[in-house]
């Protein structure tokens, strides 16, 4: 089979989103963005959310993280030292409040752990939150819709445009590897490897960003690390394949990356991190610049496929 890439058959799926899909999306978003009244006719209560500033002191001297403005806590929710919450109880907007309260002996800071403290507190608003009628108001408010009808309607057109911005990355995905399966190449052991460890630095970074380790996650699923890469390897050679496509097709089309389209994409980059170029000038080196130049040809060879194909 000589290597194709032009003139592939393929299906776009496109799902149609349904009322059901967008009553959910609607209570999501009630659940989510709950009403919030200020409350000036009577004292905190439990289940209040509070604005407070406070400062801590232990053995006379203000310690270092226990100082804050402007912080919110719900009362009785737990999230502060054991014994603090309940002593915000019963208590007015502009009151000080004297909070005198023990830190646990297994408290993570070593130098303030099974030590008395005494937080100096100033509240400033007692809030309470509750649920959103799905109504006009909502809309308003919520949604900055006149009516709940129209925002009904925006929300069921953002859904469809994500189904199908899905359904067309699928699509180029499944244009891509059925390009690859077409090659006449086999991956190396080494490259396979070198897929693999890639796949689970990816895998690591993912989790540490949610505070879990590879260790947790296989605990969780019940299986080995060994266990995990093994089952990775199909994927690991369906990639390496794919690049290997890629890298074909660039060459075959002398595809390039232009320096405005290099730009266009650190600056995609900038605004999905939330970074200033500047910010990011500091890990902008050869490496990281060849990375973008990968993602910008990958994504003028899958256009470039998808423009020639046959699709239904």
């Amino acid at each position: 089979m000589s290597f194709t890439y032009r003139g592939l058959k393929a299906t776009l799926d496109r799902h149609i989103i349904t009322d059901a899909e967008v009553d959910r999306s609607m209570e999501r978003l009630q659940q989510q963005n709950p009403r919030i009244a200020v409350i000036k006719d009577r004292p905190t209560q439990l289940g209040d959310e509070v604005v407070l500033d406070y400062a801590g002191y232990c053995d006379g001297e203000q310690f270092p993280g226990g100082t804050a403005e402007k912080q919110t806590l719900v009362l009785g929710s737990g999230m502060f030292i054991p014994g603090f919450e309940e002593q915000l109880v019963d208590k007015v907007p502009g009151e000080q409040v004297l909070v005198e309260v023990t830190f646990p002996q297994e408290y993570h800071a070593e130098n303030l752990a099974g030590k008395a403290a005494t937080f100096h507190c100033t509240i400033h608003e007692i809030r309470v939150k509750t649920a959103y009628e799905l109504d006009d108001v909502f809309a308003k408010e919520v949604g900055g819709c006149d009516t709940l009808e129209q925002m009904r309607e925006q929300l069921r057109k953002s859904l469809q445009d994500y189904s199908d911005e899905r359904g067309e990355m699928d699509l180029q995905d499944r244009l891509l590897r059925m390009a690859a399966d077409t090659l006449d190449f086999t991956p190396s052991d080494k490259q396979v490897e070198a897929e693999l460890d890639n796949q689970m630095d990816n895998l690591q970074a993912q989790l540490a960003q949610q505070g879990l380790t590879v260790e947790m996650y296989c605990q969780f699923l019940s299986t080995t690390r060994e266990q995990l890469r093994e089952d990775a390897r199909a994927t690991a050679v369906q990639s390496v394949k794919t690049k290997a496509a890629i890298e074909q097709i660039v060459d075959l089309e002398a595809l390039e990356a232009t320096k405005e389209e290099i730009g266009e994409a650190v600056a995609v980059i900038c605004r999905q991190n939330n970074m200033t170029l500047e910010e990011l000038k500091p890990y902008y080196d050869a490496e990281f610049e060849s990375a973008v130049i990968r993602s910008v040809l990958t994504t003028k060879v899958m256009k470039l496929i998808r423009d020639h194909a046959q699709i239904n």
